[in-house]
């Protein structure tokens, strides 16, 4: 029987669907409580997925989900950093 390649599996915060960790854009808010964007599996601190959509994005920015997620104020320029990262990932 051959073996079959585990897929990571990681949630969106914003649709909720469990979604292929590739196909998702991973933020980070680092012990010093700053923001970091990037699929970098290597860097430290809290995480959040959401997916690359721009559906998503928007809902995302409109909600202020990061708000919610990471239990702390986010700034504006964070949500217009992760809109121009979403669309230069698209590109």
């Amino acid at each position: 029987m051959p073996k079959t390649k585990n897929v990571p599996m990681r949630m969106c915060v914003v649709c909720r669907k469990m979604t292929p960790k590739e196909n998702l854009i991973r933020i980070v808010r680092t012990s010093d409580n700053k923001i970091v964007f990037g699929n970098d599996k290597h860097t430290e601190g809290r995480g959040a997925y959401v997916c690359s959509n721009p559906e998503c994005i928007g809902k995302c920015i409109k909600k202020k989900t990061l708000n919610y997620v990471f239990k702390t104020e986010i700034s504006d320029e964070i949500y217009e950093k992760l809109a121009d990262y979403a669309n230069k990932q698209s590109v």
